[in-house]
């Protein structure tokens, strides 16, 4: 073992309290387990502004009650900094269900420790008693005025994994420079302070409060606003499946449904109470698709159910499935349930006669579907795009809002929607009820979801995409990978054309360059420390690929779009939609084999 690895071991065994955790990595070191300690202590978890993810476990780079003690702290300091008012308005802290056994993890541990750390400082800790969905922190910071908020969870990540979400005082996700701000102080607080591992004593604390009833009764009236057809979901027939899929979405889905009158969807029994070992999927993430639906289909086809409605463990995103008329499931990627959202929130802005559509604006991430572009440019209301991650579109709504401005919706692909201004980031909640009514209100048109889209890309164009992942732990192999496609034909050289069709134009999000402005200088914020290239081709095309922030995958998101009524694509009459479809495909696994 090198000096500097036992040097952290040693601390580590000096401010660790945990008993679980301290009888870990005194095994490692008895057994000489350099590799294992070294996975545990080569490096510490770096914050950012999605804060925290890692497995739980031993060590500084994973997550535990010693270094959830040392991010409050540091959280804690930056806070005191920034607020002068922090004793007296406080801050907000959710939990998931998340726990591991063999290091004495859980998200309830660590949101209660967290709430110890603020206490010892005088600050007042609003830590909700139960387990809560994401979009219930962001809700109640505005709902109270406080100064921040914490959620700790792991979302739709491995059950080993959990996260330390931090909001700021407009109710969005942290953004720059904040993000480093925190990183240093908590560089500076890596010593536990007196009482910041009372757990007990804080929850004794005058200081704790729990804002669960408060938050939960003003939540669900605050998305019934967005309830415009009560009468319509009463008598509805729809029936609607849904599945928690082991985390903490269930009570309060069907608490929306109840809030819009609708008919209760059908739980799936053995994924709706909470289970950090998450039994009946491999990957608890809806975005996965069939391998996660598989219960819901049979609980569906059980019960005569046509609609299908999944949320992640967090409840912060939603996946939508339809019943075809052959029996066949259809699960709508997070861009088609983005189209279908997006028109549905504009059609009963209209019905409700609110104003001027030069007020009105729509959000999306830069690399989702332009599909709400194209519906922006027909209907006069104003869309922008941002950078990955609801931090950014957050932020951006909030500004809006500050301005007078209405922001009907914003979503990502990766199967977030924000569909009421009252939450600041995705929520899969007030989505599942406003998908439940949207469906309700067609099926009494005898349209169904899978129609309702053909006819929103005839409408305002075809966009078809093609999006999925590679797997890499290997960072030489991604800079190779992202330099390559910066060095082309020689340095500083871009590609020119993809299977014959011309690119228009290159941004990257990493050097700044974007070919489209006068002075070559991208719009959006840039960042060195992630890799981002998107590609625009002469026949309507775009392509992306990314790093991602919390897993080791190269990202790749590609589209195609057209204008309305053209049906033009690589210069081919297409008479049907499957036709259109087929084509699209073929241009799309061309760009996916480009950049692979």
């Amino acid at each position: 073992m090198d000096r500097s690895l036992e040097s952290a071991v040693a601390r580590w065994l000096e401010l660790d309290q945990n008993p679980k955790t301290l009888a870990l990595v005194k095994d490692l070191v008895k057994e000489g387990s350099v590799e294992k300690l070294k996975k545990c202590f080569g490096t510490r978890m770096e914050f950012g502004t999605a804060g925290l993810r890692a497995p739980m476990g031993p060590g500084t780079s994973c997550m535990n009650d010693l270094t959830i003690i040392q991010t409050t702290q540091g959280f804690c300091c930056y806070l005191e900094h920034c607020f002068s008012d922090l004793q007296d308005r406080g801050v907000v802290i959710g939990f998931d269900a998340r726990a591991h056994t063999a290091s004495g993890g859980s998200s309830k541990r660590f949101a209660t420790l967290a709430a110890a750390v603020f206490i010892s400082r005088g600050v007042p800790v609003y830590l909700f008693s139960d387990i809560t969905p994401t979009p219930f922190v962001p809700f109640t910071i505005v709902h109270l005025g406080l100064c921040a908020g914490i959620m700790v969870t792991a979302s739709h990540n491995p059950k080993e994994d959990n996260g330390y979400k931090v909001y700021w005082e407009n109710g969005a996700q942290i953004i720059p420079p904040h993000d480093k701000g925190i990183s240093t102080t908590i560089e500076e607080n890596l010593e536990p302070w007196p009482q910041s591992w009372d757990a007990d004593g804080a929850i004794q604390s005058p200081l704790l409060k729990d804002p669960y009833q408060d938050a939960h009764k003003a939540y669900f009236a605050a998305i019934q606003k967005h309830c415009l057809h009560r009468d319509v979901n009463k008598k509805s027939e729809v029936k609607i499946v849904h599945t928690s899929v082991h985390g903490v979405g269930h009570s309060f889905v069907q608490a929306a449904f109840e809030a819009f009158d609708l008919h209760p969807p059908f739980a799936v029994q053995e994924q709706k109470d909470p289970d950090p070992e998450f039994p009946t999927v491999k990957y608890p993430n809806p975005e996965e698709g069939e391998g996660v639906l598989t219960l819901s289909f049979a609980l569906a086809d059980k019960e005569g159910a046509a609609i299908i409605l999944a949320n992640d463990p967090d409840a912060d995103r939603l996946a939508v499935a339809e019943k075809q008329k052959g029996g066949q499931w259809t699960v709508f990627s997070g861009n088609e349930l983005g189209a279908l959202l997006g028109w549905w929130m504009f059609q009963c802005w209209k019905q409700n006669g609110e104003g001027d559509p030069k007020d009105v604006y729509m959000l999306a991430s830069t690399v989702s579907s332009k599909i709400l572009r194209a519906i922006a440019l027909k209907e006069g209301f104003h869309f922008e795009e941002t950078l990955t991650g609801f931090k950014w579109m957050g932020n951006r709504a909030k500004d809006l809002l500050e301005q007078g401005k209405k922001v009907l919706f914003a979503f990502e692909e990766a199967i977030g929607y924000m569909c009421s201004p009252a939450v600041l980031d995705k929520d899969g909640v007030s989505a599942a009820a406003i998908v439940g009514e949207m469906t309700s209100y067609l099926s009494t048109k005898k349209i169904t979801l899978s129609q309702q889209l053909k006819a929103i890309y005839e409408e305002y164009g075809y966009h078809i995409t093609k999006n999925s992942y590679f797997i890499c732990h290997d960072q030489d192999t991604i800079h190779r990978l992202f330099e390559r496609l910066r060095n082309y034909t020689g340095p500083s050289t871009y590609p020119t054309e993809c299977g014959g069709v011309v690119v228009l134009a290159v941004r990257d999000l990493t050097t700044g360059y974007d070919s489209t402005q006068p002075d070559k200088k991208a719009i959006l914020p840039t960042s060195k420390s992630s890799q981002m290239i998107t590609f625009t081709f002469a026949n309507g095309g775009v392509a992306t690929m990314r790093t991602s922030g919390t897993e080791p995958k190269i990202k790749y998101y590609t589209e195609l779009c057209a204008a309305p009524g053209n049906r033009y694509f690589m210069g081919g009459f297409f008479l049907s939609w499957k036709a259109v479809q087929i084509s699209a495909n073929s241009f799309l696994n061309k760009l996916i084999s480009w950049n692979s």
